[in-house]
């Protein structure tokens, strides 16, 4: 029977579940919103592949994203990585060679440097939503245009239009002030492009040494006006891989392949009709006073993380009830 990989990655926007083959294919892919639940995300995008691999057998399964040690416990994978490695390992795949990585996704942005197929500098945005994807959707939603027209009306732009990009609360109401002032629609959405990526260089990729190959990848990848811009500001050729917008999950089910799981810990569809559930707690015996989590599979605590001496995660059949506040 032939075998496929796993690969999940849950941000806190999106969930992204794929598949490869033994030849690394992609051989099935699904992107679902979490909307705040990302145990629910996960098993609607394992119900959505399932039919597409009924005739494989699941070999290793892989999780990765902020929610990727969640996900490891839910579907029983076999390997958990970060983002940074899980990015880098599928641009490497995909683009050999590859010495740069611009990532921007849902809610945060990152630049991954690689020398020889090896990481060697990296930084992340988690604080600022500017110029992510989640800051665009609502900007199209303002602007009364659909984010799949948003890159080809900023190359229709003849005209610059300075946006101040620091900042969402900024670039938003520089955007009105514009539209108040008579500026085309298409001028200012390249000068949103513009102030997005000038942001993004002078903050999450100050100081790094960018060189090509650059791959851009995350949902916004799919953005033209973005691509053109960095382009302009670099002076470099941008490449975009396939399947850009799930490249964190590709690189999770190929470390997956790569570990060679002998077998799988992968529990099996069947999970999507389990029922999970995630509880927490505050541990009271220090002074870190600790928030642990605690997730239950069919009522029975199957594992439980944020203590810092791991006597709680290390130790499922402690009981907390008689020691700490629960909630």
């Amino acid at each position: 029977m032939p075998k496929a990989y796993l690969g999940v990655d849950v941000g806190s926007v999106s969930c992204n579940v794929i598949a490869i083959d033994d030849n690394d294919n992609l051989i099935a892919k699904t992107y679902i919103r979490t909307h705040g639940q990302p145990i629910e995300a996960i098993k609607k995008g394992l119900a959505e592949i399932e039919d597409k691999l009924s005739s494989m057998e699941v070999a290793g399964a892989g999780t990765t994203g902020s929610g990727r040690n969640l996900a490891g416990v839910l579907v029983g994978a076999d390997v958990v990585k970060n983002e940074i490695t899980a990015h880098a390992v599928a641009a490497a795949k995909q683009v050999p060679g590859v010495q740069t990585v611009l990532e921007i996704g849902g809610q945060d942005s990152k630049i991954i440097i690689l020398r020889e197929g090896v990481v060697t500098d990296f930084a992340m945005n988690t604080v600022c939503a500017a110029g992510t994807g989640s800051f665009l959707d609502q900007q199209c939603g303002r602007l009364g245009i659909k984010i799949e027209d948003f890159g080809d009306l900023a190359l229709q732009s003849n005209t610059d239009v300075n946006i101040a990009g620091r900042c969402t609360v900024f670039a938003e109401s520089d955007m009105i002030h514009k539209q108040q002032t008579g500026a085309k629609r298409e001028d200012i959405i390249r000068g949103l492009c513009e102030a997005l990526v000038r942001n993004y260089l002078n903050n999450v990729a100050k100081g790094k040494d960018i060189q090509e190959p650059i791959v851009f990848q995350g949902g916004v990848a799919a953005n033209k006006g973005i691509k053109s811009e960095f382009e302009k500001a670099l002076d470099k050729k941008i490449t975009i891989p396939d399947n850009f917008d799930v490249m964190g999950a590709i690189g999770a089910a190929l470390l997956a392949k790569e570990a060679e799981p002998a077998p799988t810990k992968f529990k099996g569809f069947a999970i999507k009709d389990t029922d999970f559930k995630t509880t927490a707690f505050q541990c009271m015996d220090c002074a870190n006073k600790c928030e642990v989590v605690e997730f239950r599979e069919n009522g029975q605590v199957i594992a439980r993380w944020g203590d810092r001496c791991n006597k709680w995660s290390e130790d499922l059949d402690k009981d907390p009830e008689e020691k700490i506040s629960t909630k």
